[in-house]
């Protein structure tokens, strides 16, 4: 049976979305220094980013487990809570940091950023929900400004044999991570934000953790240059914090409005490159900016008259 649930844009559930964007956007920062600065690879720093998040997750997990109100979840409800939680975390992750060894910040910036839109259609065609006249504007002014932003990326030195290779990782994740924004928007309203999160993240960190039993080497876990701070900061900033926050935000404004209130996130990085790691900022980038920055301003501007989303249930 089918239901209509309506989510007004709240001014809480838009600042916490947006603060969680940015937090998120700092991954592929610390991502890179990690690579730069240590010999560390892929599977060993993703690894130690689940290591160090484990315990919140954990603590989480028991606490929502332990309320009186606890929501009791179906078989099926489990298999699809723990699919979600390898599909956008561990899949997505892993693609994600290995494309980072092979592209800059940037570009993967452009093309991750793929995954709103891919989530706007996903719901569109198979839940048939309906993409309001804001949302669409509010899409049109984010990618014009994203594509303006990247101008300068997509002339990026293409003779990099592994740059293909690392494009395509990052486009898989963006379309797994697109999969999760839709997935965990139907099944956050059954579980709750905190249980969701919860327990989406300790599925993937068992599938992290048993990847690197089969395939790592527990000597890449030597502390060299930082490694374990690094390993520290992605997972505190750039994965605790910002997914409950993600996980809130997809309840109380739903996953259209999320997808496309992110779009702050490649700005944001556009800005940390600059600083951190001494990438260039031209006038195509400045000009896009303007135009996401638009875009999310529209999408809060409407917050309070009536609600921009429906979402159909099942």
């Amino acid at each position: 049976m089918s239901g209509s649930t309506k989510h007004p844009i709240s001014l809480v559930g838009f600042v916490v979305t947006l603060v969680g964007a940015v937090l998120f956007s700092t991954k592929a920062i610390i991502v890179k220094l990690a690579f730069a600065g240590t010999h560390t690879d892929a599977l060993t720093l993703l690894t130690l980013r689940m290591l160090f998040a484990l315990p919140f997750y954990v603590v989480a997990a028991f606490a929502v487990s332990s309320r009186s109100g606890n929501v009791k979840l179906t078989g099926k409800e489990w298999v699809l809570v723990l699919a979600l939680g390898v599909l956008g975390y561990y899949l997505s992750s892993l693609f994600d940091f290995i494309g980072l060894q092979y592209i800059s910040a940037g570009l993967e910036r452009l093309i991750l950023f793929l995954y709103p839109t891919f989530a706007v259609f996903i719901n569109a065609y198979f839940f048939k929900q309906k993409i309001s006249g804001v949302q669409r504007v509010a899409l049109l002014l984010t990618y014009v400004g994203i594509g303006l932003a990247y101008f300068g990326e997509l002339a990026i030195d293409s003779s990099n044999p592994n740059f293909y290779f690392g494009s395509f990782m990052v486009f898989l994740c963006a379309t797994t991570y697109a999969v999760y924004i839709v997935g965990s928007g139907r099944v956050i309203p059954r579980t709750g934000p905190t249980k969701f999160t919860a327990y989406a993240m300790l599925a993937a960190t068992g599938g992290i953790f048993v990847h690197f039993a089969i395939m790592g080497e527990t000597a890449n876990f030597q502390a060299q240059n930082g490694l374990w701070l690094y390993g520290l900061l992605l997972a505190v900033v750039a994965t605790v914090i910002p997914s409950f926050m993600l996980s809130y935000g997809l309840k109380s404004i739903g996953s259209n409005n999320v997808a496309i209130i992110s779009g702050i996130g490649p700005v944001s990085t556009i800005i940390q490159a600059y600083f951190i790691l001494g990438e260039k900022i031209v006038m195509e980038q400045i000009i896009g900016t303007a135009l996401v920055i638009a875009g999310v301003i529209l999408i809060g501007w409407k917050r309070k008259p009536t609600p921009v989303l429906e979402e159909v249930t099942a």
